[in-house]
């Protein structure tokens, strides 16, 4: 078992702190999800966890021992950034190679897990956003880690695509301490245990997932085809069917019932923004 600490930390940029006195343990071998609003610091946290930010005060420590200072400790720890920096001009396998070259690991077995073979010999610069997303994903999880930090991996995908990556995250981060942003309650609930609240850069509250499903929530759908016969939901004047759940997993049982018929999913929101009562205003 691993443990990640954040003692009192600050960081930011040029001086000016844009996280503020940031202090938890996270010793639970699960997804930790981070979770706010566009702007409130998560992005910063997780730059300062991986050591690419130096904290303002405070520290943090891996296992007892401070990522600063510790070359050790900093090499059991990958960063998936929100960003798809990958090599635009090599093919899936040469560019699985040229990390394994440079990282170990084994291009082989990671593509096969994450289902890349038939994107094998095709330039990264091709591929759609969703399939340079699993790349990404398979850089990271290309050599075993004890700490997995995944910015918005899912950010920009489809509600189907998304739920998929998720999947894949859950597979291959057994056992492991993941920290994943997120501003979707619903995407929280279907990926971690433990919930990590971050509001204008300060903690605003870490506990378990469960202890926060606390209402019922409307969710929209968009889709290709009529779906009010297949959940309970009804259209709205902006186009969405609107359902109504008491808890965030059975948003996505009625996706999986919707896209198990053939049909189209485009977009799967929160018509209620579950942040509001958590953080008092309606930013995402």
């Amino acid at each position: 078992m691993h443990t990640l600490e954040l003692k009192n930390v600050s960081s930011g940029y040029g001086g000016k702190a844009v996280l503020h006195d940031i202090a938890l343990t996270a010793n639970e071998p699960s997804v930790y999800v981070v979770l706010g609003p566009n702007g409130a610091g998560k992005t910063t946290l997780f730059r300062t966890v991986a050591n690419i930010l130096e904290p303002l005060s405070g520290s943090i420590l891996l296992d007892g021992n401070d990522l600063a200072s510790s070359k050790d400790a900093r090499q059991r720890i990958n960063y998936l950034s929100h960003y798809n920096a990958l090599p635009e001009e090599m093919t899936v396998y040469k560019a699985m190679k040229f990390y394994s070259a440079m990282e170990g690991g084994d291009p082989d077995k990671v593509m096969e897990m994450l289902n890349l073979g038939a994107l094998r010999d095709r330039k990264i610069s091709s591929l759609s956003q969703g399939q340079k997303k699993r790349v990404s994903i398979a850089k990271v999880f290309l050599v075993d880690r004890d700490l997995y930090l995944l910015d918005e991996p899912t950010a920009n995908l489809d509600p189907g695509l998304s739920k998929e990556i998720r999947d894949i995250i859950l597979k291959l981060s057994r056992n492991k301490l993941v920290l994943y942003s997120s501003h979707n309650l619903y995407e929280a609930s279907d990926i971690g245990q433990n919930l990590i609240l971050i509001k204008d850069g300060r903690l605003a509250m870490f506990d378990k997932i469960a202890n926060v499903r606390s209402r019922n929530y409307r969710v929209g759908i968009k889709a290709s085809k009529d779906i009010s016969g297949i959940v309970d939901a009804h259209k709205d004047a902006s186009g969405y069917y609107v359902m109504t759940v008491s808890k965030p997993e059975e948003a996505g049982l009625a996706l999986k019932k919707i896209v198990d018929k053939g049909i189209l999913v485009t977009e799967m929101r929160e018509m209620d923004n579950p942040l509001q009562e958590l953080f008092g205003d309606g930013g995402t």
